[in-house]
């Protein structure tokens, strides 16, 4: 359970890009992420050839299995929802956020109090779920009203618990675009 602290505790980290956008335009965000995202690929590979200093301890330590890509996912999906919601920094910001805080609290929870399974995922628990709701309810709060928050938040957990493919990328996707819908159609 200590390396799923610590894997959680890097993954909420990207909050540093949230308040970024209080200073630099939605341009400088996206090239400061797709540096990152093409930094953090270059070390991935690097370090299943050799061992780089502090990032190889890192990587080795979060992985979950050793082919595991999911914090490439992690890049890609905040950098595709910058990309797409641009036009309305506070919805990506609440889906970044929701992303961070959701997903990790939801895994953390889950893990060490979910008992009772979701319907149709047992990797997933109820209580985890609910986590997420609430936490990334709170969260986007901070850049939202209380509506699309709680859309955002719900779609988001949603798209956590059975999504296809590494949650990574349709949490911040779904659940931005759930509140871009709640703002300007309701």
């Amino acid at each position: 359970m200590k390396r799923e602290y610590l894997r959680q505790l890097i993954h909420a980290s990207g909050i540093f890009i949230v308040f970024l956008s209080w200073f630099l335009q939605p341009l400088y965000l996206i090239l400061i992420w797709l540096s990152l995202t093409i930094f953090v690929t270059a070390l991935f590979k690097i370090d299943k050839k050799r061992n780089i200093f502090f990032f190889s301890f890192i990587l080795r330590n979060c992985k979950r299995e050793d082919n595991e890509k999911g914090f490439i996912y992690f890049f890609v999906g905040i950098l595709l929802t910058l990309c797409i919601f641009q036009f309305n920094m506070a919805i990506a910001n609440a889906a970044i956020i929701i992303l961070l805080f959701g997903d990790s609290v939801s895994n953390l929870v889950g893990k060490k109090y979910g008992n009772a399974h979701l319907p149709l995922n047992k990797n997933k628990t109820i209580t985890g779920t609910s986590a997420f709701i609430v936490v990334a309810f709170i969260g986007a709060l901070t850049q939202v009203p209380t509506l699309p928050a709680l859309f955002g938040a719900f779609f988001g957990a949603l798209a956590e618990a059975y999504s296809p493919i590494d949650d990574n990328i349709p949490i911040p996707l779904i659940s931005a675009l759930a509140m871009s819908i709640t703002i300007y159609f309701i």
